[in-house]
């Protein structure tokens, strides 16, 4: 049963991991999302901001899969505007999981706690499932991670400084991505060159 918490969770602190999130929209489309999720006492946290698609579809369905992947370039492509990606149904929540994903977790809202900023949906895991092997990290993959994380906040970021996170990236992307990776790269330097705050940005390598 869905509850409503008190105003505000305190997150400080806790252990953030990256996935793929997939909800429905009003019209029952499903909308994929990069986002970093918590894990709490058996629970999964999701706290996206306000507003966003992921935020509305939380509070209309209140049911969300995480899809965990190794491609890199789906999460560069869901934040550069690319977000159709295959997809299948889930086995216990309305709202279908990414056909790639190696693992995922389905996921019921019990608890919501409000922010001005970045509402905590407290979800419980109904459904776990592993779909295929994770063969291993890769330098490129947590470069383009990083610059993803850089280019959904670029609205507010001080340029010189993403310039130069960026600048420290490419060394991963030159010596060790991959077609995946380095697609997923290219994404984000366009965003990143195109962004009205951003555009001087300069010695970005594709």
């Amino acid at each position: 049963m869905l509850r409503r918490g008190a105003v505000g969770l305190n997150l400080m602190g806790d252990f953030i991991r990256e996935a793929l999130v997939s909800t429905l929209d009003a019209a029952g489309q499903v909308h994929l999302t990069p986002l970093g999720y918590r894990q709490r006492d058996g629970r999964v946290l999701l706290a996206p901001f306000h507003p966003s698609q992921t935020l509305a579809n939380l509070q209309a369905h209140g049911v969300a899969v995480l899809n965990f992947i190794d491609d890199v370039s789906v999460i560069a492509g869901c934040l550069t505007g690319r977000r159709t990606w295959p997809v299948t149904p889930a086995e216990r929540v309305a709202v279908p999981r990414l056909a790639q994903s190696l693992a995922h977790w389905e996921l019921e809202v019990i608890e919501v706690f409000d922010d001005a900023t970045r509402p905590t949906f407290e979800c419980q895991v109904v459904l776990e499932r592993v779909h295929a092997p994770f063969t291993g990290f890769n330098r490129a993959q947590a470069a383009v991670i990083e610059a993803a994380v850089l280019v959904s906040r670029l609205d507010w970021l001080d340029p010189v400084a993403v310039r130069d996170d960026f600048s420290r990236l490419q060394t991963a992307i030159d010596k060790t991505a991959g077609p995946r990776e380095r697609q997923g790269w290219d994404w984000l330097c366009a965003a990143l060159a195109q962004h009205p705050r951003h555009r001087d940005t300069t010695g970005m390598r594709g």
